[in-house]
């Protein structure tokens, strides 16, 4: 049942009990002082009745009628409302009544709290002697006055105090649920949030502490908005780069394959009618045939670009260092006044699957950068481990991949490509950074590439 209380019932309902319990501490110990209140008072009335009525049981001798005047003080004693006094050979007086014929102990006190405070009375002797007879008076205390007072003062702080309890409970359920207020509207607020709801904005109110929270959650939400638009703003891209891309390759197939198509056509042709000729020329028909088979040749290296382009050859299945070997040798074969030298750390070990294509495809779009745009001479590759970029948490390995060229480096004015400019989405999105740097002696590309979890 605890467990269902709000936090709010929770604050209320542990004050009431220790307002109920301070109060009930405070009954308890007017009830345990009582009776020592109560036999105090018996001993102190006993002792002042015994010494006045020894003072005039004293003048008892000078009196020529001593037993007239002592039942005359017996009378005036009779009237004293905290001790009853009483000739010894007489059964002890009732208690003086009130006005209402009532006794003063047993007025509004109930029964069971006379027997608690007072089991019994107080009562002493005082010998006399009348004429050669010796008798006593045996005086008796009466605490009735003592005892009403007493559960006068248990009633009173019942009264005052329950009034304190319920005054103090209603204040406090007023400040507890003003300053858990903003509890309802925190929980409205991340409710709306798990909903996808980002724009929430919660008033800081409450507790200084709760108060932080609403500013930190109101930071949050703008942080998980803008997060979320950046998701959807990359997705965006990357839909516009993908069909780039596309139209990009459909281009060069339709520029390339176009004039390779029609010379092998043009060719073809010319073999054709050297074929029907009566006597066909030998050298002829080896000038086309060298033709078509120059034309079928670039055909294939210009296929093999595009295919790597799309899915680099060996990759999955020689790993990292073959596939980036056969890219460099692609380059070269098309390129052999470039220098090429790649170094790859020994220390890098597997990184992965996405890891390796997206280091494949930095390493590849830097290069396809470099041989369009650098007219550089010679082009240094390195791959090694790192650590992680500044700023960024987790448990994470990152490999650094660094292409740097010697050529006529980037205008000041000069924006990416859609190759860099997809690459770098890629691996922004894998957590990762890309920046380029250009100089006088070239242009240095730099990628962190996260590669696995520790």
């Amino acid at each position: 049942m605890w467990q269902r209380l709000s936090l709010r019932s929770r604050i209320n309902l542990l004050l009431a009990i220790v307002l109920i319990l301070g109060l009930g501490l405070n009954v308890a110990r007017l009830v345990l002082e009582a009776g020592p209140r109560v036999m105090a008072e018996d001993r102190s009335v006993t002792r002042l009745a015994r010494e006045f009525v020894e003072t005039i049981v004293g003048s008892l001798s000078e009196s020529s009628d001593p037993e007239a005047r002592l039942d005359q003080i017996m009378g005036d004693l009779k009237r004293l409302r905290h001790v009853n006094i009483t000739r010894q050979s007489e059964s002890p007086a009732a208690a003086p009544l009130d006005a209402h014929g009532e006794s003063d102990a047993a007025r509004e006190v109930p029964v069971w709290f006379i027997a608690l405070v007072h089991p019994g009375s107080t009562s002493v002797s005082v010998p006399i002697s009348i004429n050669g007879k010796t008798s006593a008076l045996v005086i008796s205390s009466i605490p009735n006055d003592e005892i009403a007072e007493i559960w006068d003062e248990i009633l009173t702080q019942l009264e005052v105090g329950s009034v304190v309890v319920l005054v103090l409970l209603v204040i406090t359920m007023i400040v507890v649920g003003r300053a858990l207020a903003p509890l309802q509207s925190l929980s409205r607020a991340m409710t709306a949030i798990e909903a996808g709801s980002y724009d929430v904005y919660i008033k800081p109110a409450g507790a200084p502490e709760l108060a932080a929270i609403c500013t930190k959650l109101n930071h949050l939400a703008a942080t998980l908005g803008k997060v979320v638009e950046e998701k959807r703003q990359l997705a965006e891209r990357a839909i516009s780069l993908q069909d780039l891309e596309r139209q990009e390759i459909a281009r060069e197939l339709h520029d390339e394959f176009g004039p390779y198509l029609f010379a092998l056509r043009v060719h073809a042709g010319a073999l054709m009618r050297l074929a029907n000729a009566p006597a066909p020329a030998a050298e002829s028909v080896r000038k086309h045939g060298s033709a078509i088979l120059e034309q079928v040749h670039e055909l294939q290296q210009f296929t093999r670009r595009i295919l790597e382009r799309l899915r680099p050859v060996g990759l999955a299945e020689l790993g990292l260092r073959e596939a980036l070997g056969a890219l460099q040798r692609l380059w070269n074969e098309s390129h052999p006044d470039v220098e090429i030298e790649t170094n790859i750390s020994r220390a890098l070990g597997e990184a992965g699957e996405t890891a390796e294509l997206t280091i494949y495809r930095v390493v590849q779009e830097a290069l396809t950068n470099v041989f369009r745009h650098a007219r550089a001479t010679a082009i240094n590759i390195s791959i090694e481990p790192a650590e992680p970029p500044v700023g960024v948490t987790g448990n994470r390995d990152y490999a650094l991949v660094r292409v740097r060229d010697n050529g006529r480096g980037l205008k000041p004015d000069q924006k990416f490509g859609l190759g860099l400019t997809g690459m770098r989405e890629r691996i922004l999105a894998l957590g990762g950074t890309l920046t380029v740097a250009s100089g006088e002696s070239g242009v240095t590309i730099e990628a962190m590439v996260p590669t696995r979890v520790l």
